[in-house]
C-alpha cells in the first residue's frame, strides 16, 4: 500500500456514516472528523497525538461531537482513533449538514461541571478557522 493511500484511509468513515458530511473541529489539541447519523456520532481523530488508550481523548470526543450535533452526549465507545457517541437530543431530529471548508478550533474556558452521576460539561471558547 503506498503512503498516500494509507494517509488518505485515516478519517475514511465507517459504513453507517458513509455519505454524511464531516464537520472538522479542534478541541484541546485534538482534531476531529464528526459525522452525525441520527442519534449518533462518529468521531475521528485525525492529528497525529501520543494517544496510547481512550481516557484522555474520550472527553474531547464527547465535546466535539456535542458542540457539532447541540445535543447532550451520554456514551463514548471506541478506540483513541474511532468513536462512536450516543447523542440525547431531547427527542429532536438532528439533521445536521455542516458547511464544507468550516472547521473549529475550540479552547477550553472554564473547569468541568461535576454533577453525581451526570456528564462532565466544560465551557468551551470556539472560532472558525
Amino acid at each position: 500500500m503506498s503512503l498516500s493511500v494509507a494517509l488518505a484511509a485515516c478519517n475514511t468513515p465507517t459504513m453507517p456514516f458513509r455519505g454524511a458530511v464531516a464537520q472538522r473541529i479542534s478541541v484541546e489539541g485534538s482534531t476531529f472528523d464528526v459525522r452525525l447519523r441520527g442519534d449518533l456520532a462518529e468521531a475521528i481523530r485525525i492529528n497525529m497525538q501520543y494517544a496510547p488508550r481512550l481516557g484522555p481523548i474520550e472527553g474531547r470526543a464527547a465535546t466535539a461531537m456535542a458542540l457539532v450535533s447541540g445535543c447532550r452526549v451520554t456514551r463514548v465507545t471506541g478506540d483513541q482513533a474511532l468513536m462512536l457517541g450516543q447523542l440525547d437530543c431531547g427527542g429532536r431530529n438532528v439533521d445536521y449538514q455542516p458547511q464544507p471548508g468550516l472547521a473549529l478550533e475550540c479552547e477550553r474556558i472554564d473547569d468541568p461541571l461535576r454533577l453525581e452521576g451526570e456528564p462532565r460539561f466544560a465551557d468551551y471558547d470556539c472560532i472558525a478557522i
